[in-house]
C-alpha cells in the first residue's frame, strides 16, 4: 500500500510541475513583460517577420511595399549596440554621429527617411505595435517616400533588447 501511495504521490508531484504558472502581476493589475530572448540563428526570420508586418501596414494604408537594405541593416545593427553602451535610447551615437552619418558610413547613397528606436525586452511585433502607436514614429515607417528598410538590435545579456529601425529613400 505505502508502495503505491508513493507512485501516486510521485505522479501528483510530476504533474503539478507541469502545470502552467500563473503570470507575475504588476502593480497596475497587468502582467509584468517576460523578457524575449533572441539566439543568434533568428536574426533573418526576425528581420523578414518585421519587414513582412511593415509592409502589410503599409498596403493597408495605401502605401508602396518597402524592401530591406543589408547596408540600412548594418547602421540599424550599429546604433543598436551603441545605444545598448551609452545606455539611453536617442538618436545620436557616442561619437556625436546623427543616423544620416550612420547610413553614409555604410554607404547608403538614398537619403534617410527617418530612425526609430526602442529601449524593451519585448518582441519585435510587439515594439512595432508600440511605434504604431506614436505619431512620430509612425510617420516614419508609414512614409511614402520610403523605399527601403534597415531593422536590427542589440540584446544584453539580462534580455534587455536595443531595436534599431531605418527607413530611406
Amino acid at each position: 500500500m505505502m508502495r503505491i501511495l508513493s507512485v501516486f504521490l510521485a505522479l501528483a508531484l510530476s504533474l503539478a510541475a507541469c502545470a502552467p504558472s500563473a503570470p507575475q502581476m504588476g502593480p497596475d493589475g497587468k502582467p509584468l513583460p517576460r523578457a524575449y530572448r533572441i539566439s543568434s540563428g533568428d536574426t533573418g526570420k526576425i528581420q523578414f517577420r518585421m519587414l513582412d508586418s511593415v509592409n502589410a501596414l503599409r498596403q493597408a494604408s495605401g502605401r508602396a511595399p518597402v524592401a530591406l537594405d543589408p547596408r540600412l541593416n548594418a547602421a540599424a545593427a550599429t546604433h543598436a549596440r551603441d545605444m545598448s553602451v551609452q545606455n539611453r535610447p536617442w538618436h545620436f551615437g557616442s561619437d556625436g554621429s546623427s543616423p544620416i552619418d550612420r547610413i553614409n558610413r555604410v554607404g547608403y547613397d538614398g537619403r534617410l527617411v527617418g530612425e526609430t528606436i526602442s529601449e524593451t525586452y519585448e518582441s519585435e511585433l510587439e515594439t512595432l505595435a508600440a511605434w504604431m502607436e506614436q505619431p512620430d514614429t509612425r510617420r516614419v515607417i508609414m512614409s511614402a517616400d520610403a523605399r527601403n528598410m534597415g531593422f536590427s538590435w542589440h540584446q544584453e545579456s539580462n534580455g534587455k533588447i536595443w531595436w534599431t529601425l531605418v527607413m530611406g529613400n
